[in-house]
């Protein structure tokens, strides 16, 4: 599900006292044809972004959209890009990755010589292509190929973008013009393409986090940033939970700047940089 998700703008709904009937059996065939598990999301959320395709597709209800939704099967598309909102650029948050890049991977890499990060809900790619460039713009010619990146999201389509590394210039904003000239190189259409050095620290593949089950263990770093923001109080201490399964003894935890732990789960971390959102694993 990193995905980085921000409150979404919405536009103005032309759908006034829309009745629930067949929102459930909407839901639930939604959650089949797409591969999301809605029930992790708040329902408030859910039915906005519902509300939204079916004022697209001038659906008087639920039912109505729901019969749309499978007589065009270009609407699931949409649709999903309605449910997963994917916003994110390099170094975003630059005081955590800073941080990150001078003292969390340097302890890791002196002790263990290598180290293993999970990118969960990493979208279009900037946030695990970020941990790659800062490791290798700090690590010894020969040690690359002893890191690795695991780079997770529960949309196929955005890991197929995030697997292309083609961004827009708004997106490096905050790199100097040293790591971009190093790191990228620019397309006929003004874009930039993420070089094959950096590309190739990489592993991406799809993962739902909802399902409880880690993609691996043993991480020394895990990055979920900003999914959480739509799931409900349970969902986020499954997640919790998840993420310490997935961790090796003293592994690092990296939350969005605007989530938090809840108190019945934060028995299991200790904080590392709280202010950052940063802890470490209590084992």
């Amino acid at each position: 599900m990193n995905k980085k998700i921000i409150p979404p703008v919405f536009p103005q709904i032309n759908v006034p006292h829309v009745s629930e009937k067949g929102l459930q059996e909407l839901i639930l065939d939604v959650q089949k044809k797409l591969n999301i598990q809605l029930t992790s999301y708040k329902q408030d959320y859910i039915k906005r972004r519902l509300l939204s395709r079916m004022n697209s597709t001038r659906s008087k209800d639920f039912v109505e959209y729901h019969q749309y939704l499978r007589t065009h099967p270009e609407e699931e598309d949409k649709l999903r890009k309605a449910l997963t909102i994917n916003v994110t650029k390099f170094h975003r948050d630059p005081d955590v990755f800073n941080l990150v890049g001078k003292e969390i991977f340097p302890a890791i890499i002196r002790e263990k010589r290598t180290i293993k990060i999970w990118s969960a809900g990493c979208s279009s790619g900037e946030e695990p292509y970020t941990f790659a460039i800062l490791l290798y713009d700090q690590s010894k010619p020969g040690t690359l190929l002893n890191n690795v990146i695991t780079a997770t999201d529960i949309d196929e389509v955005i890991l197929n973008k995030a697997k292309a590394g083609i961004y827009e210039k708004s997106a490096l904003e905050n790199l100097s013009e040293m790591q971009i000239s190093k790191h990228f190189d620019k397309t006929d259409e003004g874009k930039f393409r993420i070089k094959d050095h950096i590309r190739n620290m990489v592993r991406f593949q799809v993962h739902d986090l909802m399902t409880g089950i880690p993609v691996a263990r043993m991480f020394d770093v895990v990055a979920c940033r900003n999914v959480t923001i739509y799931f409900n109080e349970q969902q986020k201490k499954d997640l919790v939970k998840l993420v310490h399964e997935s961790l090796g003894n003293n592994g690092y935890y990296i939350m969005g700047m605007s989530e938090y732990m809840s108190k019945d789960v934060e028995h299991l971390f200790k904080p590392y940089k709280p202010m950052l959102k940063i802890f470490q694993k209590i084992s």
